[in-house]
């Protein structure tokens, strides 16, 4: 195991902050940060910005260039091993290789079969590389991309915003606002990080989304995705406008949709949708994190079926009291305690007046 000193935490400290400045922009590659250093001092610094774009690795060599700087015989810092393939960019190993770093710290190996190995490509040519750095910071920044690459389908997060007793909106629908703007305004930043926003009829017909980030800026707008699986959505929906939405049916397309929808019939044998095929149908349209806004309906199927991975959780210091609406409503609901979904509380923040609540299913649940 390599024994990482003080400077080398810091320069992997720094390329994660760097991965950071792509949150909303990389979709669906993943962030990834990149510091050069020689002789204790930063020559280049970069980070990936979108797909299709350079890599952080060869931005950080543009920048030590542009700086006057040679690399030769530098130290590279990276979130993620560098790939080993050609895609629509040429593989960083070989610009790592060309540009004569003497050493690679990766933070984690690439999860992508494609482009994985690069490490062991890096070694073979002389190269010094060390990998696992400041692993689980890397994995946290990018839960999406790697959910993708070794399960088939993305990293679910179910957004809520609650009263402290659990209600999500008045018996009548009525939910505007629970939460204070703060709250709202940060739950914007978990959409723009997100591929795709997604919801159900119920919401589409109670409250018409756009789905969209307005409470910040952002340079890219989420995919909007509607389970609905009667294809009961109106045309005129606010969430069907602007090109970008795709509706997920059990059956036939509404032919008043516009053109520009995009739908997918994916039954379940029951007359609904399969919500488990439809993660992996996502998954192959490049969605890799999931952001689900939705009622107790969809809410409740999404967590019977094991298919959450995180819940985003918004308490406001208010009590509705019944009989408010809740959380989820499982299907056929459950007969005992042992029956309830499990959480580890993952963070708590206070947001304004608000409590954030972010919750994963614990390990074990089936």
């Amino acid at each position: 195991m390599t024994d990482y000193t003080a400077s080398d935490r810091a320069h992997m400290a720094r390329a994660l902050a760097l991965a950071e400045r792509g949150s909303f922009t990389t979709t669906p590659n993943p962030r990834v940060g990149c510091v050069i250093v020689k002789d204790g001092a930063v020559i280049g610094e970069g980070w990936h910005e979108r797909a299709g774009e350079a890599h952080a690795e060869v931005n950080a060599l543009a920048d030590a260039k542009a700086r006057g700087n040679d690399p030769r015989g530098a130290t590279m810092y990276v979130t993620l091993e560098p790939c080993n393939h050609a895609g629509r960019t040429p593989a960083c190993t070989d610009a790592v290789q060309a540009a004569g770093i003497a050493r690679v710290v990766a933070a984690m190996r690439d999860p992508n079969p494609s482009a994985a190995q690069g490490a062991e490509r890096l070694a073979a040519q002389g190269i010094a590389v060390d990998v696992g750095l400041c692993e689980a910071d890397a994995r946290e920044q990018n839960p999406g991309f790697v959910s993708v690459q070794t399960r088939g389908r993305p990293w679910v997060r179910m957004k809520v915003a609650t009263s402290l007793d659990g209600r999500t909106a008045l018996a009548d629908g009525q939910s505007r606002w629970i939460t204070g703007e703060a709250a709202r305004a940060d739950g914007h930043r978990f959409r723009a990080r997100a591929c795709a926003v997604m919801t159900g009829i119920g919401t589409v017909l109670s409250d018409d989304p756009r789905l969209t980030v307005r409470a910040i800026p952002t340079p890219r707008q989420p995919r909007r995705v509607i389970v609905d699986r009667n294809a009961e959505t109106p045309a005129a929906a606010k969430a069907l406008q602007g090109g970008g939405a795709l509706v997920v049916t059990a059956g036939a397309r509404n032919p008043a949709w516009p053109a520009a929808v995009d739908s997918i019939a994916l039954p379940d044998g029951t007359g609904r949708v399969d919500l488990a095929a439809m993660l992996r149908e996502l998954a192959r349209r490049d969605v890799n994190e999931l952001h689900v806004e939705a009622g107790a309906g969809l809410n409740g199927a999404l967590l019977a079926a094991g298919l959450v991975d995180e819940l985003l959780v918004y308490v406001a210091p208010c009590v509705i009291g019944d009989p408010g609406r809740g959380v989820a409503d499982f299907p056929g609901g459950i007969a005992t305690l042992g029956d309830r979904v499990p959480l580890a509380f993952f963070d708590v923040t206070r947001i304004g007046d608000d409590l954030r609540i972010i919750a994963r299913i614990a390990k074990g649940n089936p």
